[in-house]
């Protein structure tokens, strides 16, 4: 593992990890702004924004950067959260100049002429639309939302089909401005790449670009025990049920990994075996943790009939009662650090991850640990510090959002 860091002479951060043997390259430029940062007029913009940036800037039109992607064999995309924002190419080690240039002009001079505003506008409420029209991500928004209820961590990243559409260009405008700059940027690149190569092409690349706001507002909500439950006749309860958690840079983070890989990570786990294996009360059961700056989330998924949901809160109360009380066993540890260590050796194989886990832990001041690194501290896990996790992070206050043919009241006694 070949990682360096460096800052252009314009600010912004340039990291790469250098990959011998493949023919690949994976560059991802990373903005921090999410939906955490907008203004009231400004609900959903930063996703727009991912839309719009691919709709032309002052020098090439939509097509054209469409069009020099494919030309050179490049998978190109973009994603958002609700605190930072990348767009990212995949492409030949020998195209990177031209794949970097056009993410480079897209991000520094985007055009936002009114007719593609207009039309992304639409793309956009669609998605919206496909996203209301699934159930398990109703639910788990509405989770997050009575999580983080008041705060803006429980803002949706789409936005609403009414903010969208009242969104003017001048509020995507000053959203751009405000939030995007070298300041706000990291550039990450992994695979065969050579490092001082990436910053000339940086430099050269992105200009004098001026600095642009990163900061995020720093007060941590407060959770409070709630249910939301959107009322629709589906034909199967969709419900999230969970918590707070520990933050992104929180030194439990591994160890709360693997503990939810016990509790409901895989075929194997707990919730997996007890629910779906045993009883046959859901097809889909798993249970993941959210992190962010100050504060984070850890929930349980099921989608089950609605005559056994009872059934099924009952089980998933009880289980982590039980992991609070006794913990894990040393045979479910020695399981989970197996995956682990799986999953990180398949992860290395592909550029775009490496690229994707550079660019997120520089953007949060996470450290670049090698492989070997982050094996060893799997190896040393011990089963008193996941114990000592689930005593911290499964007690808290919980909250529940779900979809399906019932009453918010009849779901309160789980949460009080």
């Amino acid at each position: 593992m070949q990682v360096q860091v460096s800052k252009t002479s314009t600010g912004l951060t340039v990291v790469t990890e250098s990959v011998p043997g493949v023919r690949s390259v994976a560059v991802g430029c990373w903005v921090a702004t999410g939906s955490r940062d907008e203004r009231p007029n400004e609900a959903g913009a930063a996703h727009f924004l991912e839309h719009l940036l691919f709709k032309g800037s002052e020098r090439l039109s939509a097509r054209e950067i469409s069009e020099t992607f494919d030309a050179i064999g490049a998978q190109s995309n973009a994603f958002t959260s609700k605190e930072y924002t990348c767009f990212w190419a995949r492409m030949l080690d020998t195209e990177l100049a031209t794949g970097l240039g056009l993410l480079a002009e897209m991000l520094q001079r985007p055009a936002f002429r009114s007719g593609e505003i207009d039309s992304e506008r639409r793309v956009v409420v669609e998605e919206i639309n496909m996203n209301e029209d699934d159930p398990s991500d109703v639910a788990m928004e509405a989770f997050i939302r009575t999580a983080f209820e008041g705060h803006p961590l429980g803002l949706p990243v789409l936005g609403t089909r009414k903010s969208i559409g009242a969104m003017s260009r001048d509020d995507i405008d000053g959203y751009w401005r405000r939030r995007y700059g070298s300041g706000t940027v990291v550039v990450a690149v992994a695979g065969n790449i050579e490092h001082d190569r990436a910053v000339d092409l940086v430099e050269g690349l992105f200009g004098c670009w001026e600095a642009g706001d990163g900061s995020h507002d720093p007060n941590p909500p407060a959770i409070t025990p709630k249910v939301h439950v959107v009322r629709r006749d589906t034909e199967q309860l969709h419900l999230v049920y969970g918590g707070e958690s520990i933050n992104r840079t929180d030194d439990r983070r591994l160890a709360d990994g693997v503990m939810h890989h016990i509790l409901g990570g895989g075929m194997s786990s707990r919730l997996f075996q007890k629910v779906r294996e045993e009883r046959g009360l859901a097809y889909a059961v798993h249970s993941f943790s959210m992190r962010f700056s100050e504060t984070g989330a850890w929930g349980i998924y099921v989608g089950t009939t609605p005559a056994n949901a009872h059934t099924v809160m009952e089980i998933l109360t009880d289980e982590i009662r039980h992991l609070v009380a006794e913990g894990v066993t040393g045979a479910e540890l020695e399981r989970a650090k197996g995956h682990v260590r799986g999953a990180l050796a398949l992860s290395m194989e592909d550029t775009n991850t490496r690229m994707i886990r550079l660019g997120r832990n520089e953007i949060f001041g996470l450290p670049h640990l090698s492989l070997d690194e982050r094996l060893a501290r799997i190896e040393k896990m011990t089963r008193t510090e996941l114990a000592d996790n689930a005593a911290r992070t499964l007690v808290g206050p919980r909250v529940m959002g779900a979809v399906g043919p019932f009453e918010s009241k009849e779901f309160q006694g789980y949460v009080a």
